[in-house]
């Protein structure tokens, strides 16, 4: 029927990424979608970032891995494209969920705007930095975790200041007001008399 569209339908794909094999599910049980755990990942988890994804990871005392994205604007300011990286992170996760470590909440994010990924670098380093963060998360306590946290938020803030501290003054050609002069304030115009 001209002018309909047409759906499109996913072909299968087994682990190995050959079409037609059985279907791995992404069932909502493997999802994080609470607000909660995405504050309790963000707040308790450990970092680990490659060259197109950081991943945040915390136990989450289950027997399955589950997957939560934050894709921002940052990233690609076009949902398409943020979309198109969601669904690469998912697809990798889904293809390998069988050779990552079991008991984890992770977040994914882009590691850098303007992220295309591939299905094949993105599946090789789901796996790597996953290994890698079921490490860290083991062999640290959560007093370790804390103040590797409290370290790193306290190093972004001095970076901060410095970056604040080492900004150029305002130039004479900017219409903002410099330091010593004030902005004359609005007037109203009077009312028009009939």
């Amino acid at each position: 029927m001209p002018g309909a569209s047409a759906r499109r339908t996913m072909v299968p794909v087994n682990p190995d990424g050959q079409p037609g094999a059985k279907r791995l599910p992404h069932a909502k049980s493997a999802r994080v979608v609470s607000r909660g755990d995405f504050q309790r990942a963000y707040g308790e988890g450990v970092r680990v970032r490659g060259s197109l994804l950081t991943l945040v990871v915390v136990g989450n005392g289950l027997e399955h891995t589950r997957l939560g994205l934050s894709i921002g604007k940052t990233i690609w300011k076009g949902a398409v494209q943020r979309n198109r990286v969601r669904r690469m992170f998912r697809e990798a996760f889904r293809l390998e969920q069988h050779a990552l470590p079991r008991g984890f909440d992770v977040i994914a994010i882009a590691a850098r705007p303007k992220l295309e990924p591939e299905l094949a670098a993105t599946r090789a380093e789901w796996v790597q930095l996953m290994r890698k963060a079921a490490a860290r998360w083991r062999d640290t306590t959560p007093e370790q975790r804390a103040a590797q946290r409290a370290e790193s938020a306290a190093r972004r803030e001095r970076e901060r200041a410095e970056r604040k501290a080492s900004a150029k003054p305002n130039s004479a050609g900017s219409k903002r007001p410099s330091g010593g002069a004030k902005a004359e304030p609005h007037k109203p115009k009077a009312p028009r008399q009939a």
